[in-house]
């Protein structure tokens, strides 16, 4: 019975690794996601002081393009709105990965105490 339980344990914290794992990619993904959200919105503040009739340049590999002002606030707009989409996504991907740590934890708990009765009657 004790090395059933003990079989339980091991693969619940097996389990349990992997679900750590993928947490700590999700809030790194998460951490990329935000800096790139303040990126953007520190491009979005110097769009907006710029005069309309400002040159804008857009750096495409090696090169400078020259982008209309109007074209450049919208793409900067559409960028943010995906960021802000993808960080909900994350957020949602690390409360799921929260909630199987933690039943993950009260399956560990409960085979730990059962263990523990199989000791204390032997």
């Amino acid at each position: 019975m004790a090395e059933e339980i003990q079989k339980k344990m091991q693969k619940e914290l097996e389990l349990l690794g992997g679900i750590q794992k993928e947490y700590r990619k999700g809030v790194a993904l998460k951490q990329q996601l935000d800096s790139q959200l303040n990126e953007n919105k520190a491009v979005k503040e110097e769009l907006v002081l710029l005069k309309k009739d400002a040159e804008v340049y857009k750096l495409i590999g090696p090169v400078l393009v020259k982008q209309d002002l109007e074209e450049a606030t919208q793409n900067v707009a559409k960028r943010m709105e995906y960021i802000c989409k993808e960080i909900k996504r994350a957020d949602d991907h690390i409360s799921a990965l929260e909630n199987k740590q933690e039943a993950h934890q009260e399956n560990l708990n409960k085979l730990k105490n059962d263990l523990n009765k199989l000791k204390i009657k032997a």
